[in-house]
């Protein structure tokens, strides 16, 4: 059977219009004539107002036709206008037209409608009806006379809030009885039953399917249907719940995505994990788990979502409600309580935006950390070292990230290339392998991998490990934030804060120094055998002492000061060609007693306790040994280094700083006493 009820409004509230019939009207009181020698169908098929009443008489076939013509009864019968008939199809789901009654149930229920105007033995003219009146008619209930001045109503069955239907032409008389012409169709509690429980049997069928049922069945809410299917929630919302869903239309998800900009043309443009993660995200934000929240229990408040940690806003609007989420816009209820098996659902406007969607849809607009360094004038020199260091950086900057750059000014880097000297007057003159991979290592120690970390996520004393493997301190002042690098001056953020689509930017003031660049631009003076192993020529003074076994490399790595007379490579071949056949190399030092002589010719080139520069010596100077002898120095053509043997040392190069001492590389190995006496070699006598 169709459905019978599906009235507009649940009752009838529709305006009739007032039809002016033309019947001749009495002189005195504009009623119509008496006895017009017609029974009352008659009546109904001369006027053109009552076609859709003849017409029902007629396709409810239940001898009505006849009753109502039948000369011999007599009957008061309220007479619907054609306009009633029509507003009554228009609030009936399935009836177009009265003949769609055409099954034996339908012709019964009309039957019953009809009857319900007609009251038998009895021709009632107005003036016999008295307001409050209750009459019973032929279907077997009632109707009720209202009267107020000159208008006549009846009341059926609806609601009190309902309106009667009116008299509009009262008291056409016929042959068998009266017809009152009124502008509406009145229904009997019978018919009023009928149609309630046709709804309730309907609203059963409905809450026989789950949530996700009735989204799949509703044609506005498709898109809603393949996003629960492609965020993987159909088996979410099919479980026993109960569950509230606001349920987005279709033209509000079309909103989104045109918000969202070209890129997202539909559903399948969310195909990344962080994008499947944010359409699940928004899609919770929809869901009150473990309440069936009716129209009537909406109240005022915040409400906790399936999403944890996100609450909507239900806002008091007027005579209703609107639902606020994380952006500026309100969502409007269009449709209350569509109830399921395992929950209700209102459909809503608008996609609500829980904060990561919002987010997200922020950084949409946002750029990336190399384009927004490309589009800031003062960060043009970092862009062009970026692009010098040939290093892949600006690609890497432009991936997802996230990440944290510190990035210097222009004016920071025209200060670093000052502090490189002439060598460096542009980001250009980084051309070599090693001078790229040292611009390279700069670069990286501005960057902090996988965090976009904004002031506020800075703290004092904070310490950072960067992209280039070492640390940058954060050093927090009268809410100015400072980043300390290797060096002695701190560099000053000063534009914090600049948001990328993959990052956070901080403008700083100064180019950041790690210590691996420091030790490359400005190499740490070496102790005296760091020295001497970086001086070719030194090289078998180096060997020397390693031979000589006496903890000879320890004591002149150690604090000194120290002040050594350096042996050149020559010195030493002299030496053991002086020596004869038996020393042809160091390792010829190979007994103990021959490692101790060596070990005390060595010791005669040191001096402890101080470092003396050859400017600081003066003509035949004692310099006392750590061997035990002196020697003496000598001015004059140079510096040279009397010792005991017959040919005094000349200094060939002085004053090599060490971080224990200095050097003075000279051209003879020296020898005390105890070593001229020890191997019989000429001395000064």
């Amino acid at each position: 059977m169709k459905k019978f009820i599906r009235l507009k409004s649940m009752v009838l509230l529709a305006v009739f219009t007032l039809f002016a019939l033309s019947c001749e009207k009495n002189d005195d009181d504009n009623d119509a004539e008496n006895d017009n020698g017609i029974n009352i169908v008659e009546t109904a098929e001369a006027t053109e107002a009552l076609t859709s009443l003849v017409g029902a008489l007629v396709q409810a076939d239940a001898g009505l036709v006849e009753a109502l013509s039948n000369e011999d009864a007599t009957y008061t019968v309220f007479a619907p206008t054609n306009a009633a008939f029509e507003a009554l199809l228009g609030g009936l789901e399935g009836f177009d037209s009265l003949e769609d009654f055409d099954t034996d149930e339908e012709k019964a229920l009309l039957a019953k409608i009809l009857t319900y105007h007609v009251v038998a033995d009895i021709a009632a003219l107005s003036t016999d009806l008295s307001d409050g009146q209750m009459i019973a008619t032929l279907q077997g209930e009632e109707v009720t006379v209202g009267i107020d001045g000159e208008t006549v109503t009846i009341k059926d069955k609806q609601p009190a809030e309902v309106d009667a239907a009116t008299v509009v032409i009262p008291n056409v008389e016929a042959n068998n009885g009266v017809v009152h012409v009124i502008d509406k169709v009145l229904l009997p509690q019978e018919i009023l039953d009928a149609l309630s429980g046709d709804e309730m049997e309907e609203e059963e069928e409905e809450e026989s399917k789950n949530l996700v049922e009735i989204v799949v069945e509703t044609e506005a809410l498709s898109i809603l249907e393949a996003a629960v299917i492609k965020a993987g929630l159909v088996e979410t919302l099919s479980s026993e719940g109960p569950f509230t869903v606001f349920a987005p239309t279709d033209d509000a998800f079309v909103a989104l995505l045109e918000a969202l900009g070209d890129d997202y043309n539909g559903l399948d443009d969310f195909d990344t994990d962080a994008e499947m993660m944010l359409l699940k995200d928004i899609l919770l934000y929809h869901v009150i788990a473990g309440a069936a929240v009716k129209e009537a229990d909406l109240a005022p408040g915040t409400v906790e979502t399936a999403l944890a940690g996100n609450s909507i806003e239900v806002i008091a609007s007027g005579d209703t409600f609107v639902i606020g989420d994380a952006s500026d816009t309100d969502a409007t209820i269009t449709g209350t309580d569509i109830m399921a098996s395992n929950g209700v659902a209102h459909t809503i406007n608008k996609v609500l935006l829980p904060q990561s969607a919002i987010d997200f849809v922020t950084s949409l607009s946002l750029q990336t950390i190399v384009e927004i360094a490309v589009a800031t004038d003062d960060l043009s020199l970092l862009v062009g070292a970026l692009q010098q260091a040939d290093a892949g950086l600006v690609e890497t900057l432009s991936g997802d990230g996230p990440f944290t750059v510190f990035a210097p000014t222009n004016a920071a880097f025209v200060a670093l290339l000052e502090a490189l000297g002439d060598d460096y007057n542009s980001l250009a003159d980084f051309d070599t392998a090693d001078e790229k991979a040292l611009l390279v290592k700069i670069l990286t120690y501005h960057v902090v991998a996988g965090t976009a970390a904004f002031s506020t996520d800075l703290s004092n004393g904070q310490m950072i490990t960067t992209f280039q493997g070492e640390d940058v301190g954060i050093n927090i002042k009268n809410n100015t934030v400072h980043v300390e690098d290797a060096t002695d001056a701190n560099a000053t953020v000063v534009i914090p804060d600049v948001e990328a689509s993959n990052g956070v930017v901080h403008v700083i003031d100064k180019v950041l120094l790690p210590q691996e660049v420091l030790d490359i631009l400005n190499p740490p003076t070496p102790n005296i055998v760091g020295l001497a192993q970086s001086v070719p020529d030194l090289s078998l003074l180096v060997d020397a002492l390693i031979q000589a076994d006496a903890g000879l490399v320890d004591v002149l790595s150690g604090d000194g000061p120290f002040t050594v007379f350096a042996p050149t490579n020559a010195a030493f071949a002299d030496l053991l060609d002086a020596l004869g056949s038996d020393y042809n190399s160091l390792a010829d030092f190979d007994t103990a007693e021959e490692k101790e002589l060596l070990a005390t010719i060595l010791t005669y080139h040191v001096v402890a306790g101080a470092a003396v520069a050859s400017g600081d010596l003066t003509e035949h100077q004692e310099l006392v040994t750590v061997q035990g002898e002196s020697l003496f120095a000598l001015l004059g053509n140079g510096v040279r280094i009397r010792d005991r043997s017959i040919t005094d040392a000349n200094v060939a190069l002085a004053d090599q700083i060490a971080s224990n001492g200095i050097v003075h590389l000279v051209d003879k190995v020296l020898l005390p006493q105890a070593i001229i006496d020890a191997l019989g070699l000429p001395g000064r006598h």
